[in-house]
Parts: C-alpha cells; sequence; structure tokens
C-alpha cells in the first residue's frame, strides 16, 4: 500500500512529463537489503547506536571490484533509483531512463549501487529500515526524536563508505547523484578522492548557499509552527500532519517552477463551475493538485525526518577547488532550488583550481525536476563520461 502510494505521488509531480524522460528499464528486478553498523559517531562527535541504512543493487561485481557506481538520492527520495521490487510494481525508481540493462549507466556492464541516507524522510515506508529520530534510543527504549544528533551531508557520505568498504570495493567507478545527491557526490570527491574516479553531480552546487539555507529554514517553518509537532515529541500521539503538508507543499511546487505551473495548469478552477472569483473556498486547479501531492507524500514521511534533512543541506560544505576527480555537472536553467548562476560558479571553481569537469544542460517545463523528467537528454553523455 505505501509503495503504491508512493508511486501515485511520483505520477502526479510528473504529470505530462515526456514519456521518453520516463522509460523504464525492463523487467529489472531489485532486492531492498539492510547495511548496519554497531555504532557511529557523527562528524560533530556524538554517537549513534545499532545504525541501519536500506540499499539495493543491480549487474554484477567484476573480478577486482573496480566496476561500481553509486547513485545518490535527492531529499525526498529513498534508495529506490532504478527496476522495481516486484514485476506488477507501478512505481519504479526514479532514474529508471537511465540505469538499467544497456542504458547509460548500463548495469550489464556496471555493478550499480544505491543507499537510504541516514534520517531518510520516508521514515513509514514499509522497506526504509534508515535510523533517524524516528527510531527507537537503545539507551531509552523511546523515539529518539529532537534528541536525534545531528547529522550532516558528510555523515552521510562516511555511513556510504562503511557499506562500500563492507563489500570488498575499494574504489567506485563513479557516485551519480541528483539534487541532496549531487551534494553527497561532491562530498565523496573532497573526503575519499582516492576512493572515487569520476562524480556526476546533477542539479546540485557543491556547497549550501545562503539563499538555499533560508529557504530550507522556510520549508521547515510549518512544521515547527504546528502544536502537535511539539517540538518533536508526538510519537505515539498525534503527528503533526497539516504542518507536514504544508511544509511538503512548498517543496513541490518550488522542484518544479513557474513553466511547469504555467503549461500544466493555467489559471483553471479546481473544479468546473467553481470560479475562484465567486468564493473564497473555491480554489485553482493547481492548489488542489499541490494538496493532493502533498496528502499523498505525508502518508509515509516523518515530520522530524524531514527537518533533520534540512539541516543535513544547510550544512553542505565543499569547497570546489578540492574537487581533484573529473566531474560532470548537469544543471536545469529554469531551476528554482539550486540556481544555473550558482552552479555556474561551482563548475568554474572547479576548473579555476586545475580541476577537469564538463557540464551540460537539461531543459523543460519542471525546473529542478528537468533531472528527472528530462534526465534522458544527457544520456548519451553520461555514457560517454563514464566510460573515459
Amino acid at each position: 500500500m505505501i509503495r503504491h502510494a508512493y508511486g501515485a505521488f511520483t505520477a502526479l509531480l510528473l504529470v505530462l512529463a515526456p514519456v521518453a524522460a520516463l522509460a523504464q528499464s525492463g523487467d529489472l528486478i531489485v532486492e531492498k537489503k539492510t547495511f548496519e553498523l554497531p555504532s557511529y559517531t557523527t562528524v560533530a562527535g556524538e554517537t549513534i547506536k545499532n545504525v541501519k541504512i536500506g540499499w539495493e543493487a543491480a549487474g554484477a561485481l567484476n573480478a577486482d571490484k573496480s566496476n561500481a557506481i553509486l547513485i545518490t538520492h535527492f531529499y525526498s527520495d529513498t534508495s529506490h533509483a532504478f527496476g522495481k521490487y516486484a514485476p506488477g510494481d507501478k512505481a519504479p525508481g526514479y532514474w529508471d531512463a537511465i540505469i538499467g540493462p544497456e542504458m547509460a549507466i548500463d548495469t550489464n556492464k556496471y555493478y550499480v549501487l544505491s543507499s537510504d541516507t541516514l534520517v531518510n524522510l520516508n521514515a513509514k515506508q514499509a522497506n526504509v529500515v534508515t535510523t533517524g529520530p524516528a527510531s527507537i534510543n537503545p539507551d531509552t527504549g523511546r523515539p529518539y526524536g529532537m534528541s536525534f544528533p545531528v547529522v550532516s551531508i558528510k555523515d552521510f557520505v562516511r555511513v556510504q563508505k562503511a557499506l562500500i568498504d563492507s563489500l570488498g570495493i575499494r574504489k567506485l567507478k563513479a557516485v551519480v547523484g541528483l539534487s541532496m545527491g549531487g551534494l553527497q557526490a561532491y562530498e565523496w570527491a573532497q573526503s575519499y578522492p582516492d576512493s572515487v574516479e569520476r562524480i556526476v553531480p546533477v542539479v546540485a552546487t557543491a556547497t549550501a548557499e545562503p539563499f538555499a539555507i533560508a529557504w530550507l529554514d522556510i520549508w521547515a517553518q510549518p512544521i515547527r509552527l504546528d502544536p502537535k509537532w511539539n517540538n518533536g515529541d508526538y510519537y505515539g500521539k498525534e503527528s503533526p500532519l497539516d504542518g507536514l503538508k504544508a511544509a511538503l507543499k512548498i517543496v513541490s511546487l518550488q522542484a518544479n517552477g513557474w513553466e511547469w505551473a504555467r503549461k500544466t495548469f493555467g489559471t483553471a478552477p479546481a473544479e468546473e463551475g467553481k470560479d475562484p472569483a465567486k468564493a473564497y473556498a473555491n480554489d485553482f486547479k493547481i492548489d488542489a493538485f499541490l494538496d493532493q501531492a502533498a496528502v499523498a507524500r505525508a502518508a509515509f514521511a516523518d515530520a522530524n525526518h524531514f527537518l533533520y534533512l534540512c539541516k543535513a543541506i544547510q550544512l553542505a560544505a565543499v569547497d570546489p577547488a578540492n574537487i581533484k576527480v573529473p566531474a560532470f555537472v548537469l544543471y536545469a536553467p529554469t531551476d528554482q532550488i539550486f540556481a544555473e548562476s550558482s552552479i555556474l560558479e561551482t563548475i568554474q571553481k572547479i576548473a579555476g583550481a586545475g580541476g577537469s569537469v564538463e557540464s551540460a544542460t537539461l531543459s523543460g517545463p519542471n525546473g529542478h525536476l528537468n533531472a528527472i523528467t528530462q534526465i534522458g537528454q544527457a544520456a548519451d553523455k553520461i555514457t560517454k563520461f563514464l566510460a573515459k
């Protein structure tokens, strides 16, 4: 049920997406697995016991384990970037257009794996096991809530590195990530330059810009203002659903952008014959859509996890001058989360410090989400970059 709810949400947000962009990688079946650490010490020096993250993979490792590619996911998603969990699933991976047999990231050639981050948003999804505020603190027997240690993008990457090490992979062929996943790709290049051959950050800057930091606080504010949030102590009680839905509505609109809004909805009323000019309660079609999308998303999201993810992104801090592995940066000119000008500055700083960097654009009406709906535009370039 929850997996299908996620599929419904994805379908809502990608309405009118080009067929080619959403092509599926056939019947590639993947299995969600769990990686565990007895304890983990965060960048800030706090210890988390019994850490778990979910992960999945496709393809096979070659003899020297040199063909592994790590996919790092965006803010509101999971490790499910490719394939299906069962043949009848209605929710294939978000990057099925480029990952799979004989595709840009070819699972016949590469061992492709993807992992959930710590504090994954989708804490209520059946196969998300990732440790976060909703997890039980083994020292108290109760959910952590806001006592959970602050974690950063660097923490996400450190846990991923532990997963990679456990598989005997000494060097990744590439790290490829979208949005928050792009932040992780940059962090891999800075923290573990000897463990990754190249990176493909998609719609992401290397560090959190002050403007983005402020927007992330605006994303989080509806949750904090919901009385049911109760400073994060709501487990076993009514959850701050209204605040969470409002927060997700903001994220959904900003991630898509004005072109998508105009093309998809215009100024049409939500219901035929209910002119918004005739009564305050009469909604516009776009408002009703975003409300519906937020309800679908909130069904399996956790409010505290939402807040912790905002903080993690705010703490992203990679100096582009430290990126010494080859990088292929993809960006969307109409992106309203990671602005084109900021990404171009990241590219220029990498090049200015002597780094090898290439770039390309993703054009379409979906703003930030062109990184999903239009990713097929870059398929050939991704293939060539990985083959170098």
